[in-house]
């Protein structure tokens, strides 16, 4: 059996959970408390950060990976963009740049208190030139690299909308309207709200 180890608000575990979810495969998550991180979970692995995934064995603690693992079992909307290459190639690009950069500005953004170097708005600001590029991605399209969701487009939409709930209001009136209609529709999806059930 495949277990899960998952904090619900964590953007990490929110992509492997849609990843999961939409590929099919039988799961039993275990909501962990970040303050009594289960035994048996920092057992299987010492990094004590969720998502963990234990797949009949073998143990993934890294969530691009669990995402990875569940696309490899299934992938029925081919968010891999298999049948286009060209598209593909920008996958894992996008991502690192989510990850390695952009998560950075969005941390600092979100508890501005502990980064008393520069003001709230410089570290927004840092953060918005990602937004602006995934808004030019979506011209033409609803989805960042293909006209239906991707790898992409769940990995970095938990992070999007950490951005964007720090101040909804300042986000609202922003010119990003392709990327405020993405978010929103993403959201709005079955794969989200079954995976934010309690």
């Amino acid at each position: 059996m495949n277990t899960l180890y998952s904090f619900r608000r964590c953007p990490y575990a929110m992509r492997a959970r849609m990843a999961l979810r939409y590929s099919g495969v039988a799961v039993d998550i275990v909501e962990v408390s970040l303050k009594a991180k289960p035994a048996e979970m920092l057992a299987l692995s010492g990094k004590g950060t969720v998502p963990v995934l234990n797949a009949g064995g073998r143990v993934i603690d890294e969530s691009l990976d669990i995402m990875r693992w569940a696309l490899a079992q299934n992938d029925p909307q081919d968010w891999l963009l298999k049948d286009d290459p060209d598209a593909a190639a920008h996958i894992t690009p996008l991502i690192e740049q989510n990850d390695q950069v952009f998560k950075v500005h969005l941390n600092r953004y979100k508890y501005a208190e502990r980064y008393p170097e520069q003001p709230m708005e410089v570290y927004r600001s840092e953060g918005e030139v990602f937004l602006r590029r995934l808004d030019q991605l979506l011209e033409g399209r609803d989805y960042l690299l293909a006209d239906h969701p991707s790898l992409a487009d769940v990995a970095l939409m938990p992070f999007v909308r950490q951005f964007a709930h720090v101040d909804r209001e300042w986000f609202g009136q922003t010119p990003y309207l392709r990327l405020q209609a993405w978010l929103q529709r993403l959201l709005a999806s079955d794969l989200f709200t079954s995976i934010m059930k309690k």
